[in-house]
């Protein structure tokens, strides 16, 4: 259905896919009314409400009545806002509705343009009946980004299918202090490992035709005592060298075309206001073209959070000159106030026309502009958004992502043996979703619609494979009641073995004990869980100890009685399959730790990132030891590390270490063997020392890693490839380099287990480095003739 007035004829330059899409954008631009222009610039959230239940901070206090649907879409409509993730839709009939509302906004304004449509979609498309994956630190656990892109390709068809553009993931927040609630959004602590698997999240959805949005830009996730939304007293070389790296990786090694600004105020200056990050670094020096979106509300936020803007257009003005190309989820300041603004002159209107210019082109470039663009994708008709393969990726992902902290024999579980299962996260559905998937955030508040997927408990897929003897939740997850304890006690005293599971209930804004806004005091687990553990303990049965949850949580002396202990963070729809496929042996788990697990849980926690002083020292009577370092993970077979070296040292004798020039590549290698009796995956982790630097540094940082599966008996070379970019900080000045001097490269089973350690030697002058920098090691395996496996 296309407007008749004379604009919009067919044989319009903006319409002529012969010319480049900045061509087409320039050719429209100066034929639109300044109502026309900004209505590009606002998303309309139609399904919002106030209720004070809502998906979005301060949404009952932001949103107020919109004017009439006709009145909105009158000039045209930038954005389209959930219109799958904000209640339970069928998702055939959410795509004819959809289409519809498309029809209606082409019709409405002089151009017909329709509107950019789009959704979250961190654990999978949030949508009723979508496929719901494992978290993103589930994604970091599985170390491999391979599989995450083939998720994130499935997110992205599934998406397309459905009439969505823009998907608002993947979350690039190093984690920086765990009790904050959105812990489990982020891939994990170190930034080599974030920016690696963001970068192929985001190559995956890119791939399937959708715009990924890279979030959030930047320092979001180190606030003051790990609580949302709050100050983060961070210094510059911090963020260069922790924090901005993975949305580097993300933009060049993936090609993601919108990034949305952090809610984060950093050094007192929040993000949406912040013209040096959105514009100098984003733009100017990384050369993003693409678009900046608003994450919901945080340019009103300028004002009624932040109190750097007066009113709504100064909110408006700030956003704008900041670099912020687009209001979501809904017209506000970019409304009334912003064209007020431009009309008294507070407000150039330069600065709507350079917004206006990337939407403009983006929407060009996915199609939207086309005479051959329809509002209802084909074959709607048979739309499914959870189907087989999707669900195998899940899987797969989920069972890649268990990790194995401790094993003192009782895993796998012995075929017969008598099995207790106690905990409150045993038989919840719910304790294997994150706070993004579908059911959490939309659904839970639409009961009488159902999860809309089957999701089976632990207990479910555990019964089906183990002599269960008896169930026991011995508490709740959150409460203080332990009238539940005793009987869980007997049980666990009558059984052969204890599967105790505890953890989280992901929600939004308190409503949860992990998810946004769900913050954490300290790490010590919710409500009476540690007591129902060390009563379980007492009993003498040999406890496998399961932790199902959004952040990790101390694990100090009063655990290590503990026969084993697995780890699973929110681990999706299929979860309570990978899970007990795992503790009964029929996958042997690979998956390792993307941050650390605690042994205290007081105090501040601390990442390994840390210089030595933020290490355990004889100046402090506070050990922030970890009980389980970043990479730490085993199997249940074993692997022997050999013969580390540099493969074809220059320079190198026995008193001296090999030569790596500061702009050239060193070659590592080292052997690793299957020597047990079952087939398993190893993950070789390579870390860099600098033991002198101009700046303090990390004692150890991720270079390279690698999954490496073998048979039984297996060999294989694994040689890295390192550029000396990767041995680059923020220095004395603040810009990136690469200082000469002796460094070390060092084989690890995880950060706190070095295999092997190579000297090397930095040569040449101090190099400065930018954003072209090499940002990979490249990662070689030469399979070895299998060596004979003893009887």
């Amino acid at each position: 259905m296309r407007s008749q007035l004379p604009v919009h004829s067919d044989a319009a330059p903006w319409r002529d896919p012969r010319l480049s899409p900045t061509e087409r954008a320039e050719a429209l631009l100066p034929l639109m009314t300044l109502e026309e222009k900004v209505a590009q610039l606002i998303g309309v959230w139609v399904g919002a409400n106030a209720s004070g239940e809502g998906v979005a901070p301060h949404q009952s206090d932001m949103i107020t009545e919109l004017p009439p649907w006709n009145s909105l879409i009158q000039y045209g409509l930038g954005q389209l806002t959930r219109p799958f993730g904000t209640a339970p839709v069928d998702p055939v009939l959410g795509a004819r509705s959809l289409a519809a509302s498309q029809a209606q906004i082409v019709a409405a304004s002089r151009f017909g343009i329709p509107a950019q449509v789009h959704e979250e979609c961190l654990t999978g498309f949030a949508a009723w009946r979508a496929t719901v994956y494992p978290t993103p630190l589930s994604w970091g656990a599985s170390f491999d980004p391979e599989l995450v892109e083939a998720m994130a390709d499935r997110i992205g068809r599934s998406m397309r299918a459905a009439g969505v553009h823009q998907g608002l993931a993947p979350v690039l927040d190093v984690t920086r202090d765990y009790r904050w609630g959105r812990t489990e959004e982020t891939i994990g602590e170190d930034p080599y490992l974030v920016g690696t698997t963001g970068a192929a999240y985001v190559r995956g959805l890119e791939g399937a035709g959708i715009v990924a949005t890279l979030k959030h830009f930047a320092g979001y996730s180190a606030s003051r005592g790990g609580r949302n939304h709050a100050p983060v007293p961070m210094g510059r070389r911090e963020l260069t060298d922790v924090i901005l790296p993975p949305f580097e990786m993300a933009l060049r090694l993936g090609g993601a075309r919108s990034v949305m600004n952090s809610y984060a105020e950093v050094d007192g200056l929040p993000a949406a206001a912040d013209e040096e990050l959105l514009t100098g670094l984003l733009r100017d020096e990384w050369g993003f073209t693409g678009i900046v979106v608003a994450d919901y509300f945080a340019i009103r936020f300028l004002q009624t959070l932040h109190g750097v803007a007066g009113d709504a257009a100064d909110a408006a003005r700030l956003a704008l000159r900041a670099g912020i190309d687009v209001e979501l989820p809904t017209v506000d300041a970019f409304g009334a106030p912003l064209v007020e603004a431009v009309r008294s002159g507070d407000v150039d209107e330069a600065l709507i026309d350079r917004a206006l210019r990337r939407v403009l082109i983006q929407k060009i470039e996915i199609g939207l502009l086309d005479e051959d663009w329809q509002e209802l994708p084909d074959d709607v008709a048979n739309l499914r958004l959870d189907d087989e393969v999707s669900q195998d990726v899940a899987v797969r992902l989920a069972r890649e992502s268990v990790v194995l902290l401790r094993n003192s024999g009782v895993l796998p579980l012995p075929v017969g043996c008598r099995v207790a299962l106690i905990g409150p996260v045993a038989d919840d559905p719910m304790a294997m979703l994150g706070c993004y998937s579908f059911p959490n955030h939309v659904g839970i508040h639409h009961s009488e619609h159902g999860l809309g997927l089957e999701i089976p408990s632990l207990r479910d897929e555990l019964a089906r494979r183990v002599r269960m003897l008896s169930h026991e939740p011995g508490c709740a997850i959150t409460g203080e009641d332990t009238a539940g304890i005793p009987a869980a006690v007997a049980a666990a005293a009558a059984a052969d073995v204890c599967v105790l599971a505890v953890g989280d209930r992901a929600g939004m804004f308190g409503r949860g004990t992990s998810g946004e806004g769900c913050d954490a005091v300290d790490l010590r687990l919710p409500g009476v869980q540690a007591e129902l553990v060390r009563a379980v303990l007492a009993t003498g049965t040999p406890v496998v100890l399961v932790l199902m949850t959004g952040r990790p949580y101390a694990l100090g002396p009063e655990f290590d009685t503990a026969a084993a202990v697995v780890q699973a963070f929110f681990l999706g729809q299929l979860g309570g399959q990978a899970l007990a496929e795992v503790l009964t042996g029929a996958v042997n788990p690979s998956g390792r730790l993307p941050v650390s697990v605690p042994r205290a849980a007081g105090g501040l926690p601390g990442t390994y990132l840390s210089p030595p002083l933020g290490r355990r020292t004889k100046v402090s009577s506070v050990d922030p030891t970890p009980a389980y370092p970043f990479g730490h993970g085993l199997s249940y077979t074993t692997f022997e590390w050999s013969d580390a070296g540099v493969v074809d040292p220059a320079d190198e004798t026995p008193d001296s270490p090999a030569a790596w020039p500061v702009d050239g590549e060193v070659r590592v290698r080292i052997t690793v063997t299957n020597t047990g009796d079952r087939a398993g995956t190893e993950v070789v982790q390579l870390y860099l020392h600098d033991p002198v630097a101009q700046t303090t540094r990390p004692v150890v940082r991720l270079v390279g890693y690698t999954r490496l599966p073998l048979e039984p008996g297996e060999a294989a070379h694994v040689t890295f490839g390192v550029p000396a970019d990767l041995a680059s900080f923020a220095g004395l000045s603040g810009r990136r380099v690469v200082e000469p001097g002796e460094v070390e490269l060092r084989f690890g089973r995880s950060s706190g287990d070095a295999v092997a350690t190579l000297p090397l030697r930095l040569t040449g002058v101090e190099r400065q480095v930018g954003h072209q920098r090499d940002l990979l090691t490249s990662v070689r395996v030469e399979p070895l003739v299998a060596v004979p496996h003893p009887a």
